[in-house]
């Protein structure tokens, strides 16, 4: 028996290495072998042949078993790799980009698959994937809080994101905004962004805008978006934001960062919530809230803060669970800590009027 294995397994290698074809190289032992199978089902008891081949035939059978077992594996690998998909190669994946320009109307196959974590949530479900897939959204800046932002509105399906940011990419950036990438450094960041998110999702439609916010420019930026996202890193540009939004009846997720914390709220005061102004109704003092480049920051805070206002983007235009209207959530990373503020209008707000309750702007929830 060993005997007849070992010239099995020579025949193998040997095929193996003159390159003959697998099929041939497998049928030549598998022939082999069925002739001490028939020296056990054909010779009588004790005939000598069959002495030489083991003397049993249960041995001859499991072995058979076996090689059936492996050859059945192989085969049926075979049948899968030839229903799978071919994966396009990079060349391919890059000249095929264009062709796949965001689409209004019902998903495609390719979208069907990608959403569909999404689809199987009960609070967004298909209807909820499609507000996606229709929805216009402003970041304002491509930054620390702009870069987790983009990256996951773009995963998630929104149809059309609009980018406010004049900034090039720098050395410095890297440590937080992962948008971003070594060999784009000294590239425009919308641009860089531009190019992230058409890997992320080719399916969306990016509007990007290489200037600086302004009062002259922000009425025509704004237009035509149904939801601004605020990841500026200045008090001017902030209350710029609020301004224009207000005016244009626009929700605004603002947030910011510094040093170990992080805050994030959802303001539309046209709809009853108070606007970033009633919250903050002047610029502080300076020195009392330093920049990111005076102060320093932990480079994965803004990841996390900058994912809160893609999740409160999400929310609100799926309608799923309760955004952070009329609520401020603080963000403590040193301490892995966060709590809630409870925000109320302020009657005298130069922004949007307030209301006639004369509440105090800020109670802690309890």
């Amino acid at each position: 028996m060993l005997m007849i294995l070992a010239l099995v397994a020579a025949i193998v290698v040997i095929g193996w290495f003159m390159g003959v074809s697998r099929a041939l190289v497998l049928a030549l032992p598998a022939m082999l072998l069925l002739v001490p199978i028939g020296f056990h089902l054909f010779l009588p008891p004790g005939h000598a042949l069959r002495l030489m081949v083991g003397g049993s035939l249960l041995g001859w059978l499991w072995l058979g078993a076996g090689a059936a077992v492996v050859l059945a594996y192989g085969l049926g690998l075979r049948w899968l790799k030839s229903r799978a998909p071919e994966v396009p190669t990079t060349a391919t994946a890059t000249a095929t980009t264009a062709d796949k320009a965001p689409q209004s109307g019902p998903f495609s196959e390719e979208e069907l698959e990608r959403y569909a974590r999404h689809i199987i949530l009960r609070e967004i479900g298909g209807p909820g994937q499609l507000k996606l897939k229709g929805a216009r959204v402003l970041v304002v800046g491509a930054g620390g809080l702009g870069s987790p932002a983009l990256m996951y509105l773009a995963a998630a399906g929104v149809g059309h994101i609009g980018i406010i940011d004049d900034d090039k990419v720098s050395l410095s950036n890297l440590q937080r905004q992962i948008l971003h990438a070594s060999e784009r450094v000294g590239m425009a960041k919308v641009e860089s962004a531009r190019r992230a998110i058409a890997a992320i999702n080719p399916h969306v439609e990016v509007i990007p805008f290489r200037q600086r916010l302004s009062r002259e420019n922000a009425d025509q930026l704004l237009a035509g978006f149904d939801l601004v996202l605020d990841g500026s890193d200045n008090f001017k540009t902030r209350y710029l934001v609020n301004e224009v939004c207000v005016k244009h009846g626009l929700p605004l997720v603002a947030a910011a960062i510094s040093q170990w914390e992080g805050q994030i709220s959802l303001y539309d005061p046209a709809n009853g919530t108070p606007c970033y102004a009633c919250i903050f109704p002047r610029e502080p003092a300076e020195g009392l809230a330093p920049t990111c480049a005076e102060a320093g920051v932990i480079g994965a805070l803004p990841g996390v803060v900058g994912s809160m206002m893609a999740v409160e983007a999400i929310k609100h235009i799926t309608g799923a669970g309760q955004p952070l209207k009329g609520e401020m959530l603080i963000y403590d990373a040193l301490y892995g800590e966060s709590r809630k503020m409870k925000l109320s209008r302020r009657a005298d707000c130069a922004v949007c009027g307030g209301d006639d309750s004369g509440e105090k702007p800020v109670m802690p929830v309890t």
